[in-house]
Formats: structure tokens, C-alpha cells, sequence
């Protein structure tokens, strides 16, 4: 998964926080493991080992740098360029399927068994599902520590620990200090309101936020989401409970402000935040291909590091893109929203206007179609969308295979290849989903002097691939449509 060795041993001396994530430097000598970009003086290179991720690294015995701490570098952008069995079974564990079901659930949502799973793991991480789920539960732990006042006991099964003698155990071996210890080194913080927490979301410079909040907020559902004092706030549907969300986009990070019904959400929270505003891209080697397009290239250097905004809820979006189907954005959301008041599960909120989490699809299954304010053939169509996500026959995840989940998406009544290519690119997470007969899309194309055709453009884009998603961040970006831009 991580580079040879030469390239390694470069991106160390040289501190190139580019590789942070991607690959782990352990030093034999102080039985320690860094992120590339650690401040400290790179070790001499006979003394560096490398490991493709901080499990194996920690399987094998080293301890996480106080410094450079390893554990809060941004994720692998591989495994949200994959649809391999590694990486579906990398976005399970994040989102805690692990810590719920434990691996023969994870084997049995991947269709293999746990043994496969644990030989696929082993062989490209260094470290088989159990050990990745301890290193994130280490690293929730951490985070709890040093940004709650928590009692200990709390923390360790907030964590996804068994017992308090596990988590002391953990935290000692991998951080080399006690958790009383963690904590007393922790800047002192203003006290926060019960179940709340503020936190920074690390992500691979450059970004641009303006496309990626713009669009979250243009296309925002009233009580489900909102755009207040800065932030883009949003409900959260969790597997222990609920939360509502708000990530503010910062310079060098995105703040978070987290309240949690359950604190062993936070894990799966963080897991879908990072994943809804794409913090795990590699945006220096999306913008060096895009950029070998002489037509793309102005646009990459105008605004570079464009993201692809995602979903928390791929169910959800799936919806909500059937309710955009020819339809401005506006009459997209009034749907919505309706539906939402009607049917969405109502939440307090202190410190905002969010009143609901969206409906789920078994929720959606009763509304009478008669109530639905469209067409009737795109009734037929969301009643058949939710009727099949309702009852399991089809399944939109993290875990989705996305060459499977497109066909079947294609089998449905009313869903054409925009509404597919637009959930694998913003639900399924495919980062080369194209979108070659979307308005938008072709007006830039003949603005740009590219083909405006959908056959003739998607084979010029051939050559942007595996990155045409973020191919269409920067077509949509030559638009004055609001999406684009960083609300006020």
C-alpha cells in the first residue's frame, strides 16, 4: 500500500506532511513510531522501518511519538479511492462494526469469512481487523481524555473497551503514559456543556471550502440541517443514539463541535464527518492529474484542493436524490422538508434551529404515495427506492461493492445514469463518478472548449480518471450557482 523505501526514507528527511497517513516510520532504536512530518530530527535511515498503518505498528511493538502524535494524522486516501474487500472492510471498521458485531459481523456484511478478512488485512495493513479496531478505540480514547472531564471508567467503555484494566492497559502500551498522565498534559480547556466536544479534524493541505460548504448549505434541509454563525451544522443518526454536528472550515483544520446522546458514538461520528467533507483526499495528486488537461489546469490553479461534498447517510442522500430529480434545488429541499416534519424523528437542539433527524427508509416505506407532492412516475420511483432500502433488498453503505450497487440502482424505475453517478459520487463515495449529461456539467464543458456532448465529453475525460468526481468540482465551480460558494 505505502511507498518503497527510498521514497520513504525521502518524504522523512524531508518532513513532507503530504505522506502523513499514509505510511508509519518506526525508529528500532527508540521503539517508537511517527508520522512522516514529525518535527523531530529524522533518525538515521538503517534505524527507520516502515508500516502501512499505526495498528501494525503498534502489533509490533512500537509506541506512538508525543510529539508528531501519529494518531491524529489524516486517514489513508486509499480506502476512499477503493471498493476492494481492504478498504470496504477499513470504512466498517471506522464506523464501529467491530466494536458492535465483532469480526465474523464484519466478515459476514463483506460476504466472506472471517478468515479471508483476516488474511486480506494482515496482508496489506500489517494487522488484522481486531488490531485496527484497538488502535481507533486508542485513539478515541485519547481523544476523550484530553477534551473531556470524563471519569476514566466512563471513557474506557465510551471507548469500546471491555474493561478498565483493558483500557489501561492499551493506553499505556501505546502511548507510553498513563491516562492520568494523558490528561495532566492536556491544555487546560474551557469546561463544555454535558455530551459536547470540541475538536480538530486534520486533513492533507490544500483545501478549498468554498465548493464543498457551499454546497452543504445550499442544498441544506430545513431541520436537518443548517448553515449558522459559520458553521455547517447538521443531526446525525448514530447506532447508539443521535448527535448534531457542527464543522466549521479553519485554515489548517476543520473545527467540530460534537453533542452526543452516547458518547460510544464518537468514533462512528467523527468516522462519518471526515468522510462527509472528503478530509481523507489526497488533493496534490487529484490536482496533478486534472491539472495535465490544459482546459482543467486554469481552474485547478484558480481554486485548488476542491473536494467532493458527501453524506453521512447514504440511505438519506439516496433519497433526497430522487427528490431532485428535475426539480430545482429549492423545490428539492420544500420536499424534503416535508417530509422530514412529517415523518423524521424529532431532537432538541439549545443552540440552533435543527428540529429532526431525517427519516428512516422504513419510515418513508408507510407515507402514502397519494401525499407526495410529484409526478406519478416519480412516485413509483420513491416508493420502490425506499420500499427495497426498507426491507434489505437493496443496501447502500459503506461496505457497498459500487460496481453491484450501480446495477442495482439502474434496475429501479425512474433511476437513469445522472441520479446513479450522482449517488455513487456523494453516497457511495466512487471518486471517479461522472456526471457527463448534467446541465451544469455541459455548459461548462462548452464554456471551457471541451466536447459538449455526454459521449464525446466522457471520452475526453478518460484521461482524468481515477478522479472525474473532483473532475466535476471544478466544472461545476465555472457556475454562479450558490453551491459554489462559501456562505456568508
Amino acid at each position: 500500500m505505502h511507498l518503497d523505501r527510498e521514497h520513504c526514507v525521502r518524504a522523512v528527511q524531508s518532513k513532507d506532511a503530504r505522506f502523513d497517513g499514509w505510511f508509519f516510520t518506526a525508529v528500532l532504536t527508540t521503539r517508537i513510531y511517527c508520522r512522516p512530518s514529525c518535527p523531530v530530527v529524522p533518525p538515521k535511515p538503517e534505524n527507520m522501518t516502515f508500516y502501512p498503518s499505526a495498528a501494525a505498528c503498534q502489533q509490533a511493538g512500537f509506541r506512538a511519538c508525543k510529539r508528531c502524535r501519529p494518531d491524529t494524522s489524516p486517514g489513508s486516501p486509499e480506502w476512499n479511492q477503493r471498493a476492494d474487500l481492504v478498504a470496504r472492510a477499513i470504512r466498517l471498521i471506522a464506523d464501529g462494526v467491530v466494536d458492535r458485531e465483532g469480526v465474523p459481523g464484519l466478515a459476514a456484511r463483506l460476504g466472506y469469512s472471517p478468515r479471508q478478512v483476516e488474511r486480506q488485512l494482515l496482508a496489506e495493513l500489517g494487522a488484522g481487523p481486531l488490531a485496527v479496531a484497538r488502535a481507533q478505540r486508542a485513539q478515541t480514547a485519547r481523544l476523550l481524555i484530553e477534551t473531556t472531564a470524563l471519569p476514566m471508567a466512563e471513557i474506557a467503555f465510551a471507548a469500546g473497551f471491555s474493561s478498565i484494566r483493558t483500557f489501561n492497559d492499551t493506553v499505556r502500551e501505546v502511548f507510553a503514559l498513563a491516562p492520568s498522565e494523558l490528561r495532566a498534559r492536556a491544555p487546560k480547556k474551557a469546561a463544555s456543556a454535558p455530551g459536547a466536544l470540541t475538536l480538530r479534524l486534520p486533513f492533507r493541505a490544500p483545501l478549498n471550502p468554498d465548493n464543498l460548504f457551499g454546497h452543504l448549505a445550499a442544498t441544506a434541509v430545513p431541520g436537518v440541517e443548517e448553515w449558522r454563525d459559520g458553521a455547517y451544522r447538521r443531526t446525525l443518526r448514530l447506532p447508539y443514539g443521535h448527535g448534531i454536528v457542527g464543522l466549521t472550515p479553519k485554515p489548517d483544520h476543520i473545527a467540530c463541535r460534537l453533542t452526543l446522546s452516547d458518547l460510544r458514538d464518537l468514533p462512528v461520528a467523527i468516522s462519518r464527518c471526515r468522510r462527509m467533507l472528503d478530509l481523507d483526499a489526497d488533493p496534490v495528486a487529484v490536482d496533478d492529474q486534472l491539472r495535465a488537461d490544459p482546459f482543467l489546469a486554469p481552474l485547478v490553479d484558480k481554486a485548488p484542493g476542491r473536494r467532493v461534498p458527501r453524506t453521512v447517510d447514504e440511505a438519506e442522500f439516496a433519497v433526497r436524490a430522487v427528490l431532485g430529480q428535475q426539480v430545482s434545488t429549492a423545490a428539492a429541499r420544500t420536499h424534503a422538508a416535508r417530509l422530514v416534519t412529517a415523518h423524521g424523528t424529532p431532537v432538541d437542539d439549545p443552540e440552533g434551529g435543527l428540529t429532526h433527524l431525517f427519516p428512516t427508509p422504513e419510515a418513508l416505506a408507510q407515507v402514502s404515495p397519494d401525499s407526495l407532492a410529484m409526478p406519478r412516475t416519480r412516485r413509483t420511483t420513491f416508493t420502490t427506492l425506499v420500499g427495497q432500502l426498507a426491507d434489505g433488498t437493496l443496501h447502500l453503505g459503506v461496505e457497498s461493492d459500487w460496481a453491484e450497487a450501480r446495477a442495482k440502482l439502474l434496475a429501479l424505475p425512474g433511476f437513469g445514469p445522472w441520479t446513479v453517478d450522482v449517488i455513487a459520487m456523494r453516497a457511495l463515495g466512487d471518486p471517479d463518478a461522472f456526471l457527463p449529461t448534467d446541465l451544469g456539467i455541459r455548459r461548462a464543458a462548452q464554456e471551457l472548449g471541451l466536447p459538449g456532448t455526454p459521449a464525446a465529453l466522457t471520452a475526453r475525460a478518460a484521461a482524468w480518471r481515477p478522479w472525474r468526481a473532483y473532475a466535476v468540482q471544478y466544472l461545476w465551480a465555472t457556475d454562479s450557482h450558490p453551491i459554489n460558494f462559501l456562505p456568508v
